[in-house]
């Protein structure tokens, strides 16, 4: 069960990281998916660095993160 709130934790994070990324999201799906991944990094970052945060801001930070870094990666649109 806690997999199942991780996932919706984490989509939500990466709805919302996208709406805090303006202009470097991948939709709405892309985002979510983002979202689940990015908290896994938001996760492991703030455990390695022994922070303890809600799991819903760590999925947040991972997320944000991840949209930036694969926004300098993704190609501009023609």
């Amino acid at each position: 069960m806690e997999f199942i709130w991780a996932i919706i934790i984490g989509g939500v994070a990466g709805w919302l990281a996208g709406v805090i990324m303006r202009g470097r999201g991948f939709g709405v799906i892309g985002n979510i998916v983002v979202g689940v991944v990015g908290a896994l990094i938001g996760y492991l970052i703030f455990g390695a660095l022994g922070i303890v945060l809600h799991f819903f801001f760590a999925a947040l930070f991972g997320a944000v993160i991840l949209l930036f870094v694969a926004g300098l990666f993704k190609q501009p649109a023609t």
